[in-house]
């Protein structure tokens, strides 16, 4: 269920009066990474945007499952075997995720790294997994299975095997961060970019809002609608080029962690919300979940708007936002 998000989904408007804009563009976490500050010089500017790189290296060498070091490298060591006493920062974020399971109803789930990778999107799958192969591949995720002791910051992995992958909540963390830890040292108004996880706040140099645009995921030189960002938050998940075909069925490469079936019916899904952590999360699950049940979902939930283009190009939203065709873009 690893999601692949780029780019390509989301366009973000920055002011073309470049007056104290400052922006800067590098790979981290294995993915793009572009902050943008407003600044009264370069010195000031670059003392923002180096806080901001600064702040994600260290949130990764705390969450990051690919870095051995980790904490959460080290709860997933111990799968089965013994709980793991980590920082509040990283308890509380994985007490919130096990909330998203519980909102979306496993769609989202934390544990999905446990999967086994049977499903191939790079053009060598030529055969369908087998049904047992495929139940098999989830048999070890069940974010029910992620013990948490409150009273001593722990975390258990019930099975040996199990393990646990921030990648569906953690850019959005990320983006949350290092808008705090700006703001809290004088940085009023800028827009950090985690590989496809949008935060603003302020506005930009000419006292205009930040705008982000939503590409067209069946046509990607076209953009369907722009939003103003004005201290919030603005997630996309989809990769409409990544999927296989069987028996005329197109199976998309984010995997449903209950059943270890791809995702059917939806291309791309944008989440709005006051924080790119709940932005973040949300878009996977509503992805798995499908338009209706996903619609119905963020409808109960208050704050949180979003669009969902489905595999037909008909763009479905929530009540507050318009639809239309994608195709006819």
């Amino acid at each position: 269920m690893k999601k692949l998000l780029s780019f390509l989904f989301i366009v973000v408007s920055f002011s073309s009066f470049a007056q104290a804009e400052y922006k800067k563009k590098v790979s981290m976490l294995g993915s793009p990474f572009e902050i943008t500050v407003v600044a009264k010089d370069s010195i000031e500017g670059n003392y923002f945007t180096d806080l901001a790189i600064s702040e994600v290296k260290r949130i990764e060498n705390q969450i990051s499952d690919w870095i051995p070091t980790t904490q959460i490298s080290l709860v997933n060591k111990n799968a089965g075997i013994q709980a793991v006493k980590v920082d509040s920062e990283v308890f509380d974020l994985v007490t919130r995720a096990i909330k998203i399971s519980e909102i979306t109803d496993g769609a989202f789930d934390i544990s999905y790294a446990s999967m086994d990778k049977i499903w191939k999107f790079d053009g060598s799958m030529k055969t369908m997994p087998t049904e047992e192969a495929i139940k098999k591949s989830v048999a070890k995720i069940g974010y029910k299975n992620i013990i948490l002791n409150q009273q001593d910051q722990s975390i258990f992995l019930k099975f040996e095997g199990m393990k646990l992958g921030l990648g569906g909540i953690g850019q959005g963390y990320i983006a949350d961060k290092v808008k705090d830890k700006l703001l809290a040292n004088g940085c009023l108004s800028g827009i950090v970019n985690v590989s496809g996880d949008i935060n603003a706040w302020g506005k930009q140099s000419n006292q205009k809002p930040w705008t982000v645009g939503i590409v067209n995921p069946m046509n990607k030189n076209k953009v369907f609608a722009t939003f103003p960002l004005e201290n919030s938050s603005v997630e996309t998940s989809g990769n409409y080029e990544k999927y296989v075909m069987f028996n005329g069925i197109r199976y998309s490469h984010i995997i449903d962690p209950r059943t270890g079936y791809p995702a059917q019916g939806v291309v791309s899904v944008s989440v709005f919300a006051k924080q790119t952590e709940i932005a973040d999360a949300l878009a996977t699950g509503i992805f798995v979940l499908g338009v209706e049940v996903g619609l119905d979902l963020v409808n109960q939930l208050k704050g949180i708007e979003c669009i969902i283009v489905d595999d037909k190009g008909k763009i479905h939203s929530s009540c507050l936002l318009y639809t239309s065709d994608a195709a006819d873009e």
